[in-house]
């Protein structure tokens, strides 16, 4: 394995360091046998040169939750025969009946075709009851008619998050654990609150004034710190539990325990589902260029990357903290371009 600037990826992730995108990256390329290079560089705060960026960095995964908690948890469904994906949400949701919600299906949400609302202040729409959140949220009209755009949006895996709780009977943490993390190893994987330890190895995102300076173990997303546990984002993770992921999803066969979705939930999702419709879209994971629908990826909006390719065997994971400095995504898109370019030989 390789570290640092020793390589290609090094060299383009520390240039990224020293343009002032992020303030580190910690990033691992590998394949069916397990990661073949990884790298760290920069620091988790500029502002202390004694604190690198490492191996064991704990980054807010952003939206990278809904893959590794949304899009697993309904695969371990939908393999066990409890969720159909062209099931309506009445079907399993009966207080969405009588609202725009209830035709919705389970595919139009994992395709972001559903029409659901994007993001709005929830704390404003409904308070802060977590009841009362989710009731509101489960009652909101549509945006548009289903199955007209593909707009991204929070709302899908709010909602998928809420239809796999209720079906599980089992909070989506816990639900989580079962279906994926334990038996891939996560076990650095978790929603807040952190323990102390968690909290000192996590690299600071945002800076919020309502605490004083940046967020650090504390999720960037504000419907993640309202909620508590929630499956548009909130999850925070280091770079060997989602290796062990991604692996997985190009070698099922090799892991030494399944978790709860397997092959068939893999190959129905990395996949356009989406027609003639633009952008396309597999089930909650997106081609990772319009050329090519080899390699599919997913991003979160604190700066982390998940890309995968079956077919070619590899994966790959960039964690970076570029919120620290900027919501602005041109530059990290760049580096991502590039980092894609490289880990995979397009």
């Amino acid at each position: 394995m390789t570290r640092g600037t020793a390589d290609p990826i090094g060299e383009l992730l520390t240039r990224g360091v020293d343009d002032l995108v992020f303030p580190g990256a910690v990033w691992a390329v590998g394949g069916p046998d397990g990661t073949r290079s990884w790298g760290a560089t920069g620091l988790l705060d500029p502002a202390d040169p004694r604190a690198p960026m490492a191996p064991d960095t704990v980054f807010d995964l952003a939206s990278l939750t809904k893959i590794i908690v949304v899009w697993s948890t309904i695969g371990a469904l939908w393999e066990a025969g409890d969720i159909g994906l062209e099931d309506s949400l009445a079907t399993h949701l009966p207080e969405v009946r009588g609202h725009d919600l209830a035709d919705v299906t389970v595919i139009q949400l994992l395709t972001h075709t559903a029409g659901v609302p994007s993001r709005a202040n929830l704390r404003a729409l409904y308070g802060t009851d977590r009841s009362a959140i989710e009731r509101g949220i489960l009652h909101e009209p549509l945006s548009r008619p289903p199955g007209q755009t593909v707009e991204y949006t929070d709302r899908a895996a709010l909602i998928l998050g809420f239809l796999a709780e209720r079906v599980a009977a089992m909070p989506l943490d816990e639900l989580s654990r079962v279906c994926a993390w334990d038996a891939l190893h996560m076990m650095s994987t978790r929603f807040s609150p952190l323990s102390p330890d968690f909290v000192g190895r996590c690299a600071p995102t945002e800076f919020d004034p309502d605490h004083g300076g940046h967020l650090k173990g504390i999720p960037h997303d504000y419907s993640a710190r309202l909620l508590g546990v929630c499956g548009s984002a909130g999850a925070f993770s280091v770079v060997a539990d989602l290796a062990a992921f991604l692996r997985y999803l190009v070698a099922p066969d090799q892991a030494p325990r399944r978790p709860g979705f397997g092959p068939a939930w893999i190959k129905e999702s990395l996949k356009i589902r989406t027609a003639n419709l633009t952008p396309s879209r597999g089930l909650f994971w997106h081609p990772a260029s319009a050329d090519d629908n080899d390699v599919w990826a997913h991003f979160g909006f604190t700066g982390t990357g998940l890309w995968v390719s079956p077919r070619r065997g590899r994966w790959a994971v960039l964690l970076t903290n570029k919120l620290f400095y900027t919501r602005a995504s041109d530059p990290l898109n760049a580096i991502r371009r590039e980092f894609c370019r490289l880990a995979f030989d397009v």
